[in-house]
């Protein structure tokens, strides 16, 4: 995005501007044999992403596949051109019976709540990827993880490699270990190709971590200063650089760290908010000195550095924030230095 706009105005710009592609991904898209499907679309990434892809490639079939509970969400893809099909990735021969095409982008899973029904996040986060795989094993996978299958590293360390052991604390993370080694497993059966991203806090104006740094210094909150740095990295960027990843798809998996370069201080961000907020911020704890965080940059000796600065997400998520246009509601808990989301 190179002419940043000062702000989003309402929910119809901040979703074009998440969804607007590169000229680098139209390229790459065009150069990508076949279709997409996007399983689990209806999440807070599907949507965009979709779009994003239908607006790159608009010569290829873009097809969602999700419940579509969300109200709504079904004829706002169709209407940006995407195919819709309703299916539970859980159902085994609903999933059987899905068409099969070139490409398949998996975003199912499950992090928030999970303390509460852990056999459901196992479930979902290790059994629905092994039926998705399986019934797409002719298929390139582009496979969204998480960072949080890294074990904490140093503050200063520039964050963990891809070659770093996965060896996370809680339960949580340990079935995002098993929905890799799914695909793992079938690059070893059946030489399915893919490619994992583990992402780090990617975000939009309505969620993320500068949303609730932002919202808690707005309310006068306490800005939990235990995991006192991360990686964030906006939506749009995160959208573009995925499915550019989806031509490194290979057997063995490739594995892809995605965020944004900068080891971010959360006291620093919050006292960014201060200032456009005119509020001081309350801070509670104290920074540790190892945190949740990656090098990124494999993804930039790909893919570049992300078109749009961490100051200027700091600058859109002040003024949503600031004007109350709204919130997923959907903390992402990055405080949580003990893995019990």
């Amino acid at each position: 995005m190179s002419d940043f706009p000062e702000g989003f105005a309402d929910l119809e710009a901040l979703e074009e501007a998440l969804s607007r592609p590169s000229a680098a991904l139209c390229d790459a898209l065009s150069a990508l044999d076949g279709d997409i499907t996007f399983l689990g679309v209806g999440g807070k990434i599907g949507p965009t992403l979709a779009r994003m892809a239908k607006r790159a490639a608009p010569d290829k079939r873009i097809i969602g596949v999700a419940r579509f509970s969300e109200s709504g969400l079904r004829e706002r893809l169709e209407s940006w051109g995407v195919e819709t099909v309703a299916c539970d990735l859980m159902d085994r021969e609903a999933v059987n019976g899905l068409e099969k095409t070139a490409n398949a982008v998996f975003l199912a899973g499950r992090k928030f709540g999970s303390e509460g029904n852990m056999a459901l996040t196992w479930a979902m986060n290790v059994i629905c990827p092994s039926i998705v795989a399986e019934a797409f094993r002719g298929s390139r996978f582009l496979v969204y993880s998480t960072a949080c299958v890294y074990p904490f590293v140093g503050v200063t360390s520039g964050g963990a490699p891809e070659s770093l052991r996965v060896d996370p604390p809680g339960e949580y993370a340990n079935s995002c270990v098993g929905r890799e080694r799914v695909f793992e497993h079938r690059a070893q059966l059946d030489g399915t190709r893919s490619v994992i991203l583990r992402l780090s806090y990617a975000l939009d104006m309505r969620y993320g971590v500068l949303h609730d740094i932002a919202q808690a210094v707005l309310n006068g909150d306490p800005v939990p200063l235990e995991m006192g740095h991360c990686n964030v990295i906006w939506q749009g960027d995160a959208n573009d650089v995925a499915l550019r990843a989806l031509a490194l798809a290979d057997t063995p998996p490739t594995i892809l760290n995605l965020s944004g370069p900068e080891t971010a201080s959360v006291r620093r961000i919050a006292e960014r908010f201060g200032q456009a907020f005119g509020k001081a911020p309350v801070f509670s704890g104290t920074e540790q000195d190892k945190a949740w965080l990656v090098d990124t940059a494999l993804q930039q000796r790909h893919f570049g550095y992300p078109s749009v600065p961490l100051a200027k997400v700091i600058d859109w998520t002040a003024d949503w924030v600031a004007a109350g246009r709204g919130s997923l509601g959907k903390p992402t808990h990055f405080e949580v230095r003990d893995g019990a989301y």
